[in-house]
């Protein structure tokens, strides 16, 4: 597939890197040069030094052969004007990264009237998975699956944990709970499991179930299942304001500090119900003076990633709630997952693996779609939600006589609003949305699951 983008930034750097490794032909384009040139060189694709937002510069890039362009300047109107001119100039589809929440209420007269294939707001989907993890606190990660009616959690195992010495198949028979084990972290190693895999204290685990079983699940391995009363924000910028917006709608009390006074007044008049101290979060005393340590969650969402890093670690040592870090730099993903810090959101990974989905969507071939794609292991496990709109091999075989290729594994099968945790003797049928967990990343179609 010809696809141009528009924005050589950190999500522009991201695309180019998953869509590149997927077999795309890709052109970016940036007004610096030295960015253009480090993108180029880094992943071997074109580059052109320009105003994305030019005909000109666009035809330099191919916008006449392109099957898709995607914007992700810094402006959301510079993003708007590329992806306007593209429909004219090539015809091919086109998608928008859209943050100001100005815009938010506007994405679907936008999508519509200027021919979008996506709007993608970071900030939005980036509160949208924090609001997740406070509601289920024990839980590091929550991935949705047929719009809410599968989760894949991911979370911790504590010292002394019940599964600590289990295998994998006595989840079952010791627990009785009607959960699918995906993968498990150790230290630098992922695993797919099976059934003989025995957990150990401090793994990283992902696992697939209903919502309803999975809080059962928690419940059997004595962990907190209910909802934090009330959060503490530090940060008062987009991602805040969408987190209040869900926060308050969900009854959670939610307290900010930010030390721009400007912006307290914004978010004051915008959320009357909201409690915003003008204070720097920096100084530990304003931090328990405000109290931090009776808080139910802290959530670090400065623009600093450093900031963000020491907050968290400070809230660890001096409460007992959620922890939730916002990170932007995604190149030291190991070095800070040995920090111990709870639930981390990186938006960037959000918006380049919503915009992933949606060219393997494009790429589509044998009657199936990818609805959903989420990295549970960065660049080694991910899982994705395949539509069945046609009959193909998979279709109507017990799944113990398909021939799988090696690290694929169904997760789960909807149908007729029912969750299925599959078996053995369990099929899939048209019009089933399957969840596949797999280490064979760029997973396009059904069909690429067999041998």
């Amino acid at each position: 597939m010809n696809i141009i983008i528009v924005g050589c930034g950190k999500v522009g750097d991201a695309l180019a890197e998953q869509l590149n490794e997927e077999g795309n032909n890709l052109t970016v384009i940036d007004p610096v040069p030295a960015k253009v040139n480090e993108v180029a060189t880094k992943y071997d694709v074109l580059g052109v030094v320009g105003n994305g937002a030019t005909h000109a510069t666009q035809q330099e890039a191919g916008i006449q052969d392109a099957d898709l362009l995607i914007a992700v300047t810094g402006s959301d109107e510079l993003n708007l004007l590329c992806c306007l001119i593209a429909k004219k100039a090539g015809n091919c589809q086109t998608i928008a990264r859209v943050r100001n929440p100005q815009y938010s209420s506007e994405a679907p007269y936008l999508k519509e009237e200027l021919g979008l294939a996506m709007v993608i707001n970071p900030e939005q989907a980036a509160a949208a998975e924090i609001a997740r993890v406070l509601h289920f606190p024990s839980a590091l990660k929550i991935d949705t699956f047929a719009r809410g009616r599968v989760e894949l959690l991911k979370f911790k195992l504590p010292e002394n944990s019940p599964l600590v010495g289990c295998s994998v198949k006595e989840i079952t028979t010791k627990l009785h709970c009607d959960v699918l084990v995906c993968t498990v972290e150790r230290d630098e190693d992922a695993y797919i499991a099976n059934g003989d895999f025995v957990f150990q204290e401090k793994d990283v685990i992902s696992i697939v179930a209903s919502p309803r079983n999975a809080n059962h699940f928690f419940k059997k391995i004595k962990y907190k299942v209910n909802s934090v009363k009330d959060t503490m924000i530090v940060g008062g910028g987009e991602i805040t304001h969408y987190l209040c917006e869900i926060l308050l709608r969900d009854g959670i009390d939610v307290k900010v500090l930010e030390r721009d006074e400007k912006r307290c007044e914004e978010l004051c008049t915008a959320f009357p119900d909201v409690t915003v101290i003008h204070g720097d979060a920096s100084d530990q005393s304003v931090l328990l003076e405000e109290g931090l340590t009776q808080a139910s969650a802290f959530v670090s969402l400065t623009n600093l990633d450093e900031e963000n890093i020491l907050l968290s670690l400070f809230a660890k040592s001096s409460m007992d709630g959620k922890l939730v870090t916002k990170i932007n730099r995604i190149d030291f993903g190991k070095v800070i997952n040995h920090l111990d810090l709870d639930t981390i959101i990186y938006p960037k990974n959000i918006t380049a693996d919503t915009i992933i989905r949606y060219v393997r969507a494009m790429g589509n071939t044998i009657g199936s779609n990818v609805e959903t794609l989420y990295n549970i292991i960065k660049g080694k496990v991910e899982a994705a939600e395949f539509i069945i709109r046609e009959r193909s091999p998979v279709v109507g075989v017990p799944l113990h006589q398909l021939r799988f290729r090696s690290g694929v594994l169904i997760a789960a099968i909807l149908r007729d609003r029912k969750v299925i945790i599959p078996r053995g003797n369990d099929m899939i049928q048209l019009g089933d949305a399957v969840v596949i967990v797999s280490n064979h990343l760029a997973l396009h179609d059904i069909m690429d699951i067999l041998e």
